[in-house]
């Protein structure tokens, strides 16, 4: 088992609170602007130059040459990664080392292989994975440019400790600038929005209100601003950019929404997720910063419940899972409400499958809190991609339950092999790797697999210079 840290990821400590008091009453006057009116925000946001000297930008014929000479650049480095990848493939010889420097424990020597691999034909010098090769050519090569404009909380910012976190910690840690990040948008790749859809909720959203109006404005605002300022957009007319949200209030921006990449936790096919273009992110619940504690579970002979749910009647699917198994079944353990005396992390622990029905959105935190308790995941849902999917091959270590199914739960998950159950704890013990965000980032953690899903996106895109 590789070491776990304590997430570096700021929270709102008293001592915290205490320093930033000040510039929070300076705050305070430019939200209840944002409030009355979201588009003078802006005015108070922007950190580099002004619009009057920004104007020229995109008329000028030199600044255009340039331009195209970045693209063309770009597109020369992934068009060898490419096919150095699928080199690899052919010839089944890579070199294991990488350019970049990590720290020295056993997680540096961690080489991805196994069946829970998509395309395991060719890795590392002779049959493993492509996984590797391209994770490789990631580490070596892939630049991500984050825009300055914007300002915190809204901007550079997210939550660290709540339900939100993976969306907070993924912009702590991009901002840090360890990995990957480049200062020069000329070594870009992809660029990053730094906008966090959790702050522009928190900051511009007036509860029970149905508008949402205000934070669609404001990222139009922004989107309007950096492609006035910056060329980058309007070159790839946003295909090279990626958001990051894991409030299912994700951006409706028409070019966001088509164009661009979005990294998402409501990963779901039905509202537009597009598994093509676009990234799922897993969704984890930090209450705190420390990872520690987290991991591991009973070994499957004293797993003694065969599945469990606790969760809020949210969405039609839990509903129609209460409905049919809470209180019915000493097997099947569901439950809207534990009991006091009831530890919810002992559940997991202590159960072989544990049930993830999609509540109002498709993802559940459930999942993740699955994979960490070694408990096999039953997702329920419909039109959920799960994250990593372009990696991770999920029937090894998950089952996937239509809903139509629900009322055959025990009898479809009595029906699996003991065997084939003992093969997916296994996997999932390999998987847990995967889904744990380190303080700073470990090869092959969450943050680093995040960023390889980004890459194999902006690999699948050519773009064309006019």
């Amino acid at each position: 088992m590789w070491s776990q840290h304590k997430l570096h990821c700021p929270s709102h400590s008293s001592i915290v609170v205490l320093i930033i008091i000040i510039p929070l009453l300076l705050l305070i006057s430019v939200i209840v602007l944002a409030l009355i009116n979201p588009q003078n925000y802006y005015s108070f946001t922007w950190t580099h130059g002004d619009q009057d000297s920004a104007a020229h930008v995109h008329h000028d014929s030199s600044y255009k040459k340039l331009e195209q000479d970045r693209l063309k650049k770009a597109e020369a480095v992934l068009a060898k990664a490419r096919f150095s990848i699928r080199d690899v493939a052919q010839n089944k010889l890579i070199n294991s080392t990488s350019d970049r420097e990590h720290d020295d424990d056993d997680d540096d020597d961690y080489i991805p292989q196994g069946s829970i691999y998509r395309n395991p034909t060719a890795f590392l010098r002779l049959r493993f994975s492509d996984i590797l090769r391209s994770y490789q050519e990631m580490e070596r090569v892939f630049k991500i440019y984050v825009y300055e404009e914007g300002e915190r909380p809204i901007f550079h910012h997210g939550p660290c400790r709540s339900i939100y976190s993976t969306e907070g910690n993924f912009i702590y840690e991009l901002e840090r600038g360890s990995f990957y990040r480049t200062n020069d948008p000329r070594e870009a790749h992809v660029f990053f929005l730094p906008f966090s859809v959790v702050g522009l909720v928190q900051y511009l959203y007036e509860p029970g209100s149905k508008d949402r109006k205000a934070i669609a404005g404001v990222v139009a605002d922004y989107v309007h601003t950096i492609s006035f300022r910056h060329p980058f957009w309007n070159s790839s007319l946003g295909a090279d950019h990626f958001m990051l949200s894991c409030h299912d209030w994700a951006s409706p921006h028409t070019s966001l929404h088509f164009n661009s990449i979005r990294v998402l936790c409501n990963a779901n096919t039905s509202e537009g997720f597009n598994p093509l273009k676009d990234v799922s992110l897993p969704e984890i619940n930090l209450n705190t910063g420390d990872m520690s504690g987290l991991l591991g579970g009973s070994p499957p002979s004293q797993r003694p419940i065969l599945a469990f749910f606790a969760g809020r009647l949210h969405g039609r699917i839990r509903r129609i899972l209460l409905k049919q198994w809470k209180g019915k079944d000493h097997d099947i353990q569901v439950y809207d409400e534990l009991p006091r005396n009831i530890s919810y992390e002992s559940m997991l622990r202590n159960s072989r499958f544990c049930l993830c029905p999609s509540g109002y959105e498709v993802a559940s935190p459930r999942v993740v809190e699955a994979i960490y308790a070694e408990c096999v995941p039953v997702l329920i849902s419909k039109g959920y991609v799960p994250p990593l999917s372009d990696v991770l091959k999920w029937e090894e270590f998950s089952v996937t339950m239509p809903v139509e199914d629900i009322p055959n739960v025990k009898k479809i998950l009595m029906g699996i092999p003991k065997e084939k159950y003992m093969r997916m704890h296994e996997r999932l013990r390999e998987v847990q790797r995967h889904f744990v965000m380190n303080g700073p980032p470990k090869k092959f953690d969450l943050f680093h697999m995040i960023v390889h899903s980004i890459w194999l996106r902006r690999l699948n895109v050519r773009i064309l210079r006019n």
